[in-house]
């Protein structure tokens, strides 16, 4: 009869215990689980996606609005997507064209194929090649609104995230596709990205003057390079205004163009820039919640 009671006391002190663990376990994820990381909820992702030796960047703001900004060359893009959209979302909110050369247009084509695409914005730049035509159509056909880009449109992504033109600030039908890029400005709360496109060191110096004079900043803690970190695009007068943390730079792993040359890295090492380049990591996930950068690579 004791034995029977010693082991009933024993049963119950062992189930007080586990219920204690279970209890304890319990109160300190509800109290302590947010400190481990950010609400996912909260978060705009920016990924700097592999396509090669081109451009092509991935926007998802906390409400769900998505842009992707350039679509790298031909052939590229799709499997890139696929690492940063689920497999059955098939619609896309904005395309930004920031230039027509074929390694930042060539994947549109396919783009406009697989996906419903609601708003086009591109510079005005010109090309005669075969692709600029093919995709000029298919975002006719796609019977997106196509809107040209213009310095001081803003354009609300949701819960508090805007992307700012910054450039072109004029008729650039006739300019160069570098000359023409768009170049924009991506902020959540104390955070923000510059992004670049193709544009060189002139147009860059021009829109930092720019806001030298109009009182506003391109400070920004994320710089995407200017065309995959080329000595014409990383002048230390631009560098001095952006003041970035890191810079990601889009190119193809051995390229022939050298890309990036040690000139940009120079520089951005000289301003102590952390450098991530798709050559070496491949797609680059970033994440803010509008005070902290989370990386992915």
């Amino acid at each position: 009869m004791f034995a029977r009671i010693y082991r009933a006391q024993v049963l119950i002190f062992f189930v007080l215990c586990i219920l204690c663990l279970v209890a304890a376990m319990w109160i300190f994820w509800h109290w302590h689980a947010p400190l481990a990381g950010p609400d996912p909820a909260t978060l705009l992702t920016v990924a700097f996606l592999d396509v090669g030796q081109g451009d092509a960047l991935f926007i998802e703001s906390p409400s769900g609005y998505q842009v992707l900004v350039d679509a790298g060359p031909p052939g590229r893009i799709l499997p890139a997507l696929k690492k940063v959209m689920k497999w059955y979302d098939r619609t896309i909110d904005m395309v930004i064209i920031t230039n027509p050369d074929n390694d930042h247009i060539g994947g549109f084509v396919d783009v406009f194929d697989v996906y419903r695409v609601d708003t086009v914005l591109k510079p005005g730049t010109q090309k005669t090649t075969e692709i600029f035509t093919v995709v000029e159509q298919a975002s006719v056909d796609e019977h997106a609104a196509i809107i040209l880009a213009r310095a001081g449109q803003v354009y609300d992504l949701g819960e508090g995230v805007t992307l700012t033109i910054l450039f072109p600030d004029y008729d650039v039908s006739d300019e160069s596709a570098n000359e023409g890029s768009i170049v924009a400005r991506l902020s959540y709360g104390d955070i923000d990205y510059l992004l670049t496109g193709d544009a060189p060191n002139k147009i860059l110096e021009h829109v930092a003057y720019v806001a030298s004079t109009t009182q506003s900043s391109i400070q920004s803690e994320v710089l995407k390079a200017g065309h995959h970190g080329s000595r014409t695009s990383a002048s230390e007068t631009f560098l001095a205004a952006v003041a970035p943390w890191m810079a990601i730079i889009s190119a193809g792993k051995d390229n022939k163009y050298k890309h990036p040359h040690s000139e940009t890295l120079d520089a951005l090492i000289k301003y102590d820039v952390e450098i991530l380049g798709t050559y070496e990591q491949g797609t680059i996930i970033t994440t803010t919640d509008g005070a902290s950068i989370f990386t992915e690579k």
